[in-house]
């Protein structure tokens, strides 16, 4: 009787003992998300130091999109933006219509198309080497020697090409005259131009651009050559079937990144090499603008945007095209 009794009493006893509150639910949407300005409050640090970025991507990146309606107006200082009158394709018409259209697109598109085809395999060989050299000082000692170039401003580099290649002055003109043989006019023959500017291009940025490469290749698990190597497998076997399928991905985003650049030949460099003897083969696009955008005594503003739209418009299309094709035949694509 006591027993039931006591147990009776134990099931009455209430529990004394504090109880934990249970933490408030967060508020989230019905994605499962905390509002905006909840995240904004909680990393606040962090939003802070990506403010200057921002504005600065809006000042000289979003902001200036607004003068591109110039390109349909007859745009004029006096009259500004909003005062010019709207003129349609007008400017797009003269610039198609012209007869600098045809040598200017050429232009464009063969130097283009000849840097892509020179320079895109470089780095990607040098990368390949580098990886494959298993002495680690030789192989430093030949990515300092690569990469140096490219922190070497396009007016040094220009600087340098006359030093090398001036007819009369320069250090390789003096040994072809010393092996009793006349220098080619690198600078000045419109047939030397683009293979000058091509190839110095490619000595400046190759060193560099093989880093991305160089790291797709470290992250290859070295048990995979090491099992190739017990098959049988040679190096150039290894480098193919293992190096290559893992710079692959990468190789595809740049390839479309740089046809859909193809457009944007290197203005500065051009227009430091460019005279009057190589212009048939060194007026290109970018050149063009500035030239009949700013150079001209009468600057015309509408013509040039007009022309520089031109240029954009043609670049979006091909990096679509380009990034579609990737998909449809690797898988792979930027997009």
């Amino acid at each position: 009787m006591s027993t039931d009794q006591g147990s009776f009493v134990d099931q009455l006893r209430v529990d004394d003992t504090p109880r934990r509150k249970s933490p408030r639910p967060e508020i989230t949407d019905q994605r499962g998300k905390k509002p905006l300005s909840r995240r904004l409050l909680h990393s606040w640090q962090l939003y802070l130091l990506l403010l200057p970025a921002v504005v600065w991507v809006i000042l000289f990146a979003y902001w200036p999109m607004y003068g591109i309606q110039i390109a349909f107006r007859d745009f004029t200082p006096v009259g500004g933006i909003t005062g010019s009158d709207w003129v349609g394709m007008k400017h797009f018409e003269k610039f198609v219509t012209s007869y600098n259209f045809w040598p200017l697109l050429r232009n464009t598109l063969v130097l283009a198309f000849y840097e892509l085809i020179a320079g895109f395999p470089v780095p990607i060989i040098l990368a390949l080497a580098l990886n494959a050299v298993r002495q680690k000082y030789f192989s430093r000692i030949v990515q300092l020697i690569t990469y140096a170039p490219n922190f070497i401003s396009i007016v040094v580099v220009v600087g340098i090409l006359v030093m090398l290649l001036d007819p009369q002055t320069g250090i390789v003109s003096h040994a072809f005259e010393l092996l009793g043989l006349n220098a080619p006019a690198f600078l000045t023959d419109p047939g030397w131009f683009r293979h000058t500017y091509v190839w110095s291009g490619i000595w400046q940025t190759a060193g560099f651009s093989a880093i991305i490469y160089l790291a797709a290749l470290s992250s290859v698990p070295p048990e995979l050559h090491e099992a190739a190597k017990v098959d049988g497998a040679s190096h150039l076997r290894r480098m193919w079937h293992i190096d290559v399928p893992a710079i692959l991905p990468i190789a595809i985003v740049l390839m479309i990144l740089n046809v859909g650049s193809i457009m944007s030949v290197g203005f500065e460099k051009v227009l430091l090499m460019q005279n009057p003897l190589n212009l048939t083969t060194s007026q290109v696009i970018d050149t063009y603008v500035y030239e009949v955008g700013l150079k001209s005594p009468i600057p015309q503003y509408s013509y040039a945007t007009a022309i520089g739209l031109f240029r954009s418009v043609v670049g979006l299309i091909l990096l679509l095209a380009v990034n579609a094709l990737s998909r449809r035949i690797t898988k792979a694509g930027l997009f």
